[in-house]
This record gives structure tokens, sequence and C-alpha cells, in this order.
């Protein structure tokens, strides 16, 4: 599932301080594409995290401005670039039916802490989610999968995107996916570059928690994780199954985000030229993209 999130704001800043410290309260992760009608928010995808009293060595400028998409055609181009397909995932996942989501909406977080899709906002140059299956095999059963990528019309755009699903944490710790899908005991941290460990994108966020439906069966094991990246936000977000553990769930997260957040940095960072032969980071550690709420 995976959740694109739109702009509304609220209270989620002055709830939580700044992005850059870590907040915890119900959290939510919907399933879908990837923004509120008088809903909560919108969404675009058990974390070794650290402490918000870590922090990590902020690097230089993150985004040559002048490589960000202008145009939904140029987003769209974008994110077929960068989006994570299955081999990115690992050779035991492949493509859900359906593999991709439409991408003219996205999934808005209603009062009812229920998700719907909804139009893009005039802010959202383009979005798309990909779902994925780790099939039943080795005593374990199924997983679920997502990851979505959005450019935003601006980096502004995209930090308030982060923001809502900070106020949405706090009101909603239990979400309907969809009727007979819900996710329940969620709870989110957020980290703002420099903070956590993160020290590769601007925010990075996380949702944790457990995951249910009619015909899997569950609770399992979920996460969700999104960061942003000048005016691009990416998630990936797990859905476990019978006989998986967090660990599994967390690496299926992580490490997927971290080389989707490297293709990233070579299409819009500031040596995007030169970083084409930079190898891949091998794990996504804390709340790092090199080391972010969907629902799986």
């Amino acid at each position: 599932m995976a959740h694109a999130r739109a702009l509304r704001v609220g209270g989620a800043l002055a709830a939580c301080g700044v992005l850059a410290l870590g907040c915890t309260g119900g959290g939510g992760g919907g399933e879908g594409a990837s923004a509120p009608s008088t809903p909560k928010a919108s969404r675009s995808g058990s974390a070794d995290v650290g402490s918000a009293g870590e922090t990590g060595t902020p690097s230089g400028p993150a985004v040559d401005p002048a490589r960000q998409p202008g145009s939904a055609a140029q987003a769209r181009a974008l994110i077929r670039k960068v989006i994570a397909d299955p081999e990115l995932f690992g050779p035991d996942v492949v493509p859900a039916t359906p593999y991709e989501s439409d991408p003219s909406r996205w999934a808005v977080l209603g009062e009812n802490c229920a998700w719907q899709l909804r139009k893009l906002p005039k802010d959202v140059l383009a979005t798309l989610t990909r779902h994925f299956d780790v099939p039943t095999g080795g005593g374990k059963g199924s997983m679920r999968l997502s990851a979505t990528v959005t450019v935003h019309r601006t980096a502004t755009d995209a930090a308030w995107e982060q923001a809502t699903m900070l106020e949405e944490a706090l009101g909603c710790e239990e979400q309907l996916l969809r009727p007979g899908e819900r996710l329940i005991g969620l709870t989110s941290s957020a980290f703002g570059r420099g903070e956590g460990g993160n020290v590769d994108t601007e925010d990075s966020l996380l949702e944790s928690g457990r995951c249910s439906s009619d015909a899997r069966g569950g609770p399992y094991p979920y996460l969700w994780q999104q960061v942003t990246l000048g005016s691009v936000v990416a998630a990936v977000s797990a859905c476990g199954g019978p006989g998986r553990s967090a660990d599994e769930v967390q690496r299926l997260v992580q490490e997927p985000l971290a080389r989707v957040m490297v293709h990233v940095q070579r299409e819009i960072g500031p040596d995007a030229a030169a970083a084409t032969g930079t190898p891949e980071p091998e794990s996504s550690q804390g709340a790092s993209a090199s080391g972010t709420n969907g629902g799986a």
C-alpha cells in the first residue's frame, strides 16, 4: 500500500516542534496511490532509527534547483527513472495485480481515518505507486509491498506533505485502508537532516504498527518510511505475513528506499552528472534514506 500525503498542516509543526524532532503517537498508513477533502492528510509509502538527540553531519546542497522537474511531463519522466521495480527489492519480489496506481489520483486520509482516492492537488506535478508481492515460500506466508514517488512543484510543497503526516500520525492510531484491511497500533517518528542519523535527505518519516485483512489474516508487522529530497517525496511500505519477522519487514522497506534515493540524487543532485558511477548502498540504517508510510 502506498500513500502520498497531501496538504493540510493544521498543527503538525506546532505539535511536534519541527520536523527535525522525533514524534510518536497514532500514525497512519494507507494503501493505494499517492492528497484531503476535509481529510486529514494524504500520503505519497521497527526501524533502527536511533534517538532524536543523535545528530549526523549534514552534507552540502542536496539538490540542484535547475535539475528539479518544472513540468508534469518532466516529473513523470523522473518518476519512471527512479521508482522501485521488483528487481530493486530482490529476487523473491514480483509485481502485484494491479501493479501501478492511477497516476491522476492519490490516497487521502479522511477525518474518519479511512483512506480514499482523490484527484491530485495543484501542488503535485506527478505521482506513481507500484505494488508488489513476496510469494509464500520457505514455510512463510506472503507479504505485500508498495513504493511511491511524488514530485511537487516546489521543495516547500514537499515539506508540507511531510508535515501533514505528523498531524495525521497524532490523530489516527488505527486506519482503514479499504474495506476489510486495517492498520492498527501505529506510531510515528520524524527526523530532519542531521537528526536521528538522517544525513542524506531533508526529512525522514517512519511509521510502524500492525496490518491485518479479512483475506490475509493478521495482525502482522507493518512499516512505512517516507523521505524528501528537494521537491521529490519517496516512500516504501511493507505488510508482513505468517512467519515474517519485523526485521524482514524493515529490510524490505529501508534498503529499497535507500536505493531509490540514490537514483533521485543522481538525477537532481548538484553533482548528478558525475554521480552515475556511484555504487548504491547495501543497506539503509536509521532514519537516513541511505538508510520513509504507505500501506503495503
